[in-house]
């Protein structure tokens, strides 16, 4: 039996339009490039920033929460002499294309190759990266924007805020050591920044995110969450969210940047 066209007009399908607010993917072509240290700035206690320049024709970066992989020397070359290195993953914290600058930042937070490597850095010293491999875009449509985050998050909080328009309500709630890690974030908007401190527990380890999430007064209206920390620690501040904090899970985006006990780690709690 055929269909009338009056029940194609009907087909729901016909009918679906694209979420205005859904985030979408764009895939990028990756490649590895060789770059050279261009500058080196301390922004607070155990953050520096690294600015990059070289073969950086065509990266682009279309994400505030980018990942691309740093490749750094982990211990004596193999027996063949081929280096041995260890890739992390990194927010591309600003990319200027006219200056062929790429900006990174760096928490000082263990003994790993990648601390090793930024207690050291100089001027002139060589870095390879990879990727990003994608982007994940998010809207940014929504009555306000919450971004909640660690010592990890700081570079992908800062980026967002940059990101935002005057007339943009943004809240921030960031963990971090003590006053002396706090850094400045630059924003047309009208962000409101709420800092929790460890005062010297072991990160991963503390529900200082959680408990002053509890006593904060948050906007009303359409809200996106951006949720990224300890993985243990974001899953619950994802749960928190929905149940205390009316969170619309597809309007949120949770992970986890690094996991205790684990190397090179990136989790996503989402649905």
């Amino acid at each position: 039996m055929t269909a009338s066209p009056s029940a194609a007009l009907q087909d729901p399908k016909q009918d679906t339009k694209p979420d205005p607010r859904a985030p979408r993917r764009v895939r990028h072509e990756p490649r590895r490039r060789e770059l050279r240290v261009k500058r080196v700035d301390k922004i607070s206690a155990h953050m520096i920033r690294v600015a990059l320049g070289g073969d950086l024709e065509g990266f682009t970066s279309l994400g505030f929460d980018d990942h691309i992989k740093l490749f750094f020397p982990d211990g004596p070359p193999a027996a063949d002499g081929t280096p041995q290195v260890a890739s992390r993953d990194y927010t591309p914290r600003r990319y200027d294309p006219a200056g062929n600058t790429l900006e990174i930042e760096f928490v000082l937070h263990d003994a790993g190759p990648a601390t090793r490597w930024a207690e050291q850095v100089q001027p002139g010293q060589s870095l390879q990266i990879g990727g990003p491999r994608g982007s994940f875009i998010i809207p940014l449509n929504f009555d306000w924007h919450l971004l909640i985050g660690d010592d990890t998050a700081l570079p992908a909080i800062a980026r967002r805020l940059a990101e935002l328009a005057a007339g943009t309500k943004a809240v921030v709630l960031a963990e971090v050591d003590g006053p002396a890690d706090q850094v400045t974030f630059e924003s047309a908007a009208d962000v409101s920044v709420t800092w929790a401190y460890r005062n010297g527990a072991e990160a991963g380890m503390t529900t200082v995110l959680a408990d002053k999430l509890k006593t904060m007064r948050l906007p009303t209206g359409d809200y996106y969450a951006w949720v990224a920390c300890e993985s243990l620690t974001a899953k619950a501040l994802r749960a928190q969210l929905i149940a205390n904090h009316g969170a619309n899970p597809k309007w949120m985006r949770a992970a986890g940047y690094w996991r205790r006990g684990a190397v090179a780690v990136h989790d996503t709690h989402n649905d």
